[in-house]
């Protein structure tokens, strides 16, 4: 990574990051992921290079979704990668939505660059936690009882999201009302040959129609699910700083 004085931010947004995550148990991990969440929420649509999209040109030409043809809904924009963390850019399309998903063992960072999103946080609950079996609706997939802990909406004006090992691992993110992006800090990054594979959930417990959501945090059950058919993800080049 570069080290000259003019470093640009999402530069310092990496060494930082760098700094943060090779010692995640070390005494300062604390101070240093204030400092990163910080960056974080300096950076802006724009200093990745970055213009917020109109509807896609699948979605006009067809009358439906953009990931009806062959546009993917959610693409990734790939920054940089070390041991101890990956960095990049996911763009969803109008009405997108990454699913339930989990980051074993992972830290993380989200910080929108453009957009809304509404994220749904929840935490895994401790094996025996359950005061009831879970519904019928389960099925034949593993289930998991889960505190469902907030659901918000996040725009560029607010700060990042974060997510540890043990708080917000599970989330879900949607695009509202229009396409989206954020930049995504992962610490470790993905690594199925050291545990840390992407696992899908579907939440089993839902509201009446018609009626008011439960208030949260509230305890629920998910069952495990394989990627769902309509979600994938797509790759676009980075037009940003090097990193």
């Amino acid at each position: 990574m570069p080290r000259d004085n003019m470093a640009s931010l999402i530069q310092r947004v990496a060494r930082q990051a760098r700094i943060t995550f090779r010692s995640p148990a070390g005494p300062a991990f604390g101070e240093n992921l204030h400092r990163l969440q910080q960056l974080l929420d300096e950076v802006r649509a724009e200093d990745l290079h970055l213009a917020p999209r109109g509807p896609s040109a699948a979605a006009a030409a067809s009358g439906g979704p953009p990931w009806a043809g062959v546009v993917p809904p959610v693409s990734y924009m790939h920054i940089c990668e070390t041991e101890s963390f990956s960095m990049g850019v996911f763009l969803l399309r109008s009405g997108a939505c990454i699913p339930l998903h989990d980051h074993p063992g992972m830290n993380g960072m989200l910080k929108v660059l453009y957009g809304t999103l509404r994220i749904a946080c929840m935490d895994t609950l401790p094996a025996g936690a359950a005061a009831a079996p879970p519904p019928p609706a389960a099925g034949s997939g593993p289930c998991l009882r889960a505190l469902f802990r907030s659901r918000q909406h996040y725009t560029p004006a607010s700060p990042p999201c974060l997510l540890s090992p043990h708080t917000d691992n599970l989330h879900q993110i949607d695009a509202v009302d229009g396409p989206a992006a954020f930049l995504d800090i992962l610490a470790p990054p993905y690594d199925p040959q050291h545990g840390r594979d992407c696992h899908y959930y579907r939440l089993l417990e839902g509201p009446p129609a018609g009626a008011e959501p439960p208030a949260l945090p509230r305890e629920v059950w998910l069952v495990e699910t394989p990627q769902a058919a309509d979600f994938w993800c797509g790759g676009e080049p980075y037009p940003g700083p090097r990193v």
